[in-house]
C-alpha cells in the first residue's frame, strides 16, 4: 500500500515537472536588440516598441510625424541616435557639401535614423529614392574625398516598391514641382551662374554635370598637378568612355597658364550648357554630341590658378565698388615648379627644320628624343602628353588670355634668330581655316576695328601664324601636330587675363558660338576605314595627300579623319606588309559633312630595309619615358601594406573633436 502511494506521488511530481517545462519552453523569448526587426523573436507587450513623436531636430521636416526606436541602425532611443556619428553627419552635411544635395541627403539619412512608423511598426524607405539621390549626389562626396555613408547603402537599408516602402523625399518633390510649375515657359532653359570657381568647386561642378547627364557625359582623370590637384576631364558623347568607329574626337583645354582664367570659366560653362541643352532637346547640341566625342580639360594648371586667385583683391570686401581685380601680370602663370607649361613640351619643330630637306621626310609622328627626358618635365605636361597619345584627337583648342586673336602652328620660327617670321606647317590652309572658323564666329575677334591690346593685327581678320606673332619652342600646339594626328589652335580670349566677375557673362556671350562652331568644324574633309582583304581594320596605316608632307595615321579600328580644304586631292593609303592604294577625290566647297573614303589593302611582301617615310636614326614613336623616371606621376603613393596612403581630409576635424567614435567609414580606401 505504501509502495503504491509512493508510485502515485512520483507520477504526480513528474507530471508537474513536465507541465512546468512545457510552460517554460512555450514562454516567449526575450528579444535582444535588433532581433525583432530581423524576425527572430516577438517582444512582449511590455517590451514592444511603439510609435513615438518625431523629436530629432534635424529631421523635423520629414513628410511624417511619427517614428520608432529601435531604428534601422538599432539605436534603442532618440538619445542614442543623437549621440552617433551618423546624426552628426546629417547636422553638418549642408556645410560640408556647400549647400549641394541638401536637403536630399539629410532627409534620406533621417529615413534610416528616424524611420516612418505606422501601427507600431517601422516602415523602410524606397530603394529607388536612395538610388536617385546617390546618382545625383555621389560626385559631391567625391569632391571632398568622402566615402558614401554606409547607412545610405541602398541595398541594405532600403527596399523595393513591391516590398512596401515609402518615399522619404515626397514632401520635397511636391515643393520642387510647385516651383517648376511657377516658372514661365518663356524663361531660358539653361541657367548658368557666371561666377569664378575654386578648384574644388570646379571638380564638383564637372562631376555634378556628368551625374545629371549620365547617358552622354562622364568624367575621368588624366593625372595630377605638382601639388596633387586632379586634372579632371569631362567628356560628352553618345557612348561616353569609348571611342566609336568613325566618330571624331575633339579636345578643349583651358587655364594652361594659371593666371589666364577666362578660358577655364568658359569651359565650365560649356560643359553645363551641353548637358542642359541636350536634355532640353536643343537639336544642334544633340547632333553635335551624338556625332562627336568631346573632351574638356577645364584647368591644366590648377596650382597656378590657385596662386593667381590669391592675388584677387577686394573679393571679400563688401565696401568695394570695383569688385575683384587681378594685381599681377605673371603671378600664377607657371606651375608649382615655376615651369611655363607652354614651353615644357618636346621641341619637335627644330627636328623638322633640321631635316626638312631630306627626301621623303614627313612631319608626322615625330618621336620624342631621349634627351628631352633628361630635363624637367612637369607632371601636368606628362599627363597631357600621355592623354593625347592615347586618344585619336582630330582638332583641339587651347584657351589663353592677354590678346584677342587666334594663332596656329608653327609657333617656333623657322629662322631661330628672327622672331617674327611666318613659319607655316604643310597644312597651313587647314590651320587658317580652323582659326577663321573660331574668329569669324566670335562677336568681335574678326573685326579689324577691335582693340588689340597693344598688338597690331590689322588686316589679318583675327588670326595669325604663331611664329609670325612671336616665336617660342616647346609649345603644346606644335607638339600636337608633329607627334599626333591632332590640329591644335591657340585662342587668346581678350586683353584681361583675369577679368572682373561682372565680365564673365560677356565673355561667354562672345565665345559661345565660336566654341560650338569650332567643334562642329571637325566634320570637314574626309573620313574612312582602311581594311585588309578580310574586312579587318588596319591600325597604324598612313593616309597621304599629294603635295602635303604630313600624313595621318589610322586608329585602333582602322578609322581615320583627314581635314582638307575644298578641291581635288590625290590620296594614298599604305601600311607595312600591304600594297599601296591611291584614290582621286573631289571635295565641293559647300560640303556640310566629311566625305567617306575607304581603302582595302592587299597583303604584299616588303623588300627588306626599305622605309619610304622616315630616314633612319629617328628613334621609335612608341619610345615614351624610356627610363620610367616620370611614371611616378601616374602612380598613387602606397602605404606599408600596398594600399593607397591617405592623410585625414580637412572635414575630419568635425568628427575628431566631437568625442564620438571615429567614423572611419567616411574615409575613402580605408
Amino acid at each position: 500500500m505504501y509502495t503504491e502511494y509512493k508510485r502515485i506521488k512520483m507520477n504526480v511530481v513528474v507530471f508537474a515537472l513536465n507541465v512546468a517545462a512545457v510552460v517554460v519552453w512555450c514562454a516567449p523569448r526575450r528579444c535582444e536588440p535588433g532581433d525583432e526587426i530581423l524576425g527572430r523573436c516577438r517582444a512582449s507587450d511590455e517590451d514592444r516598441a511603439r510609435c513615438t513623436d518625431m523629436m530629432l531636430g534635424y529631421c523635423d521636416d520629414m513628410p511624417y510625424t511619427r517614428t520608432i526606436f529601435p531604428n534601422l541602425l538599432d539605436h534603442r532611443s532618440r538619445e542614442e541616435a543623437e549621440a552617433g556619428a551618423e546624426y552628426l553627419l546629417l547636422s553638418v552635411v549642408e556645410s560640408l557639401l556647400k549647400g549641394e544635395c541638401t536637403p536630399d541627403v539629410r532627409m534620406l539619412g533621417c529615413s534610416v535614423l528616424a524611420p516612418r512608423c505606422e501601427r507600431d511598426r517601422a516602415l523602410k524607405p524606397c530603394r529607388s529614392s536612395c538610388e536617385a539621390v546617390q546618382r545625383s549626389c555621389a560626385h559631391a562626396f567625391e569632391a571632398i574625398e568622402m566615402a558614401w555613408p554606409y547607412f545610405l547603402d541602398c541595398d541594405r537599408f532600403f527596399v523595393s516598391d513591391e516590398e512596401g516602402c515609402y518615399d522619404p523625399l515626397e514632401g520635397l518633390r511636391e515643393k520642387e514641382e510647385a516651383v517648376l510649375a511657377s516658372v514661365s515657359p518663356e524663361e531660358p532653359g539653361t541657367i548658368i551662374q557666371f561666377i569664378y570657381h575654386t578648384n574644388a568647386q570646379m571638380i564638383n561642378i564637372l562631376k555634378k554635370t556628368a551625374a545629371m547627364c549620365p547617358d552622354i557625359a562622364s568624367t575621368y582623370s588624366i593625372g595630377r598637378s605638382v601639388e596633387g590637384k586632379e586634372l579632371l576631364v569631362i567628356e560628352f558623347s553618345s557612348n561616353p568612355g569609348q571611342h566609336e568607329l568613325l566618330e571624331p574626337e575633339v579636345k578643349l583645354i583651358g587655364n594652361m597658364h594659371g593666371n589666364e582664367v577666362l578660358g577655364r570659366q568658359l569651359l565650365i560653362y560649356l560643359a553645363q550648357y551641353l548637358c542642359s541643352e541636350y536634355l532640353l532637346g536643343n537639336q544642334r547640341v544633340q547632333a553635335l554630341v551624338e556625332t562627336t566625342r568631346i573632351h574638356i580639360l577645364t584647368s591644366m594648371n590648377p596650382d597656378g590658378y590657385q596662386l593667381a586667385s590669391s592675388e584677387v583683391e577686394g573679393s571679400n570686401d563688401p565696401d568695394s565698388e570695383e569688385g575683384p581685380w587681378y594685381n599681377g601680370w605673371i603671378t600664377g602663370r607657371a606651375n608649382a615648379q615655376n615651369l611655363d607649361l607652354n614651353r615644357n613640351f618636346p621641341d619637335l619643330t627644330s627636328i623638322v627644320y633640321s631635316r626638312r630637306r631630306t627626301r621623303r621626310y614627313r612631319t608626322n609622328r615625330i618621336p620624342i628624343p631621349d634627351s628631352y627626358w633628361s630635363g624637367k618635365v612637369a607632371p601636368e605636361t606628362y599627363a597631357v602628353m600621355k592623354w593625347i597619345r592615347s586618344i585619336p584627337f582630330v582638332i583641339s583648342a587651347s584657351l589663353h588670355g592677354g590678346e584677342l586673336v587666334v594663332s596656329y602652328p608653327f609657333d617656333f620660327s623657322r629662322h631661330p634668330l628672327e622672331h617674327k617670321v611666318l613659319s607655316p606647317t604643310p597644312d597651313e590652309q587647314i590651320f587658317k581655316q580652323l582659326a577663321r572658323t573660331y574668329a569669324d564666329a566670335h562677336t568681335t575677334m574678326a573685326s579689324n576695328e577691335t582693340d588689340r591690346c597693344g598688338a597690331s593685327f590689322a588686316g589679318k581678320g583675327g588670326i595669325i601664324n604663331g611664329a609670325e606673332w612671336y616665336s617660342f619652342a616647346g609649345g603644346m600646339a606644335d607638339f600636337n601636330y608633329l607627334h599626333t594626328n591632332c590640329f591644335e589652335i591657340t585662342v587668346e580670349l581678350g586683353c584681361d587675363k583675369y577679368p572682373v566677375e561682372e565680365d564673365l557673362y560677356t565673355g561667354w556671350r562672345d565665345n559661345k558660338e565660336a566654341l560650338l562652331s569650332f567643334m562642329e568644324s571637325v566634320h570637314r574633309g574626309i573620313k574612312g576605314i582602311v581594311k585588309d582583304e578580310y574586312g579587318n581594320g588596319i591600325k597604324g596605316a598612313s593616309i597621304s595627300v599629294r603635295g602635303i608632307r604630313h600624313d595621318i595615321t589610322t586608329a585602333e579600328g582602322g578609322d581615320y579623319w583627314r581635314l582638307l580644304t575644298p578641291g581635288i586631292h590625290i590620296l594614298t593609303a599604305s601600311a607595312p606588309g600591304y600594297t599601296r592604294m591611291m584614290k582621286k577625290i573631289y571635295l565641293p566647297a559647300r560640303m556640310q559633312k566629311a566625305g567617306r573614303v575607304d581603302f582595302v589593302l592587299k597583303m604584299a611582301i616588303l623588300e627588306p630595309d626599305v622605309d619610304y617615310f622616315n630616314p633612319p636614326a629617328m628613334g621609335t614613336y612608341d619610345r615614351f619615358d624610356p627610363f620610367n623616371q616620370f611614371e611616378r606621376y601616374t602612380r598613387s603613393e602606397l602605404g606599408v601594406n600596398g594600399e593607397e596612403r591617405q592623410e585625414k581630409p580637412w572635414w575630419w576635424a568635425y568628427f575628431a573633436q566631437s568625442g564620438i567614435s571615429a567614423p572611419t567609414w567616411l574615409l575613402r580606401n580605408y
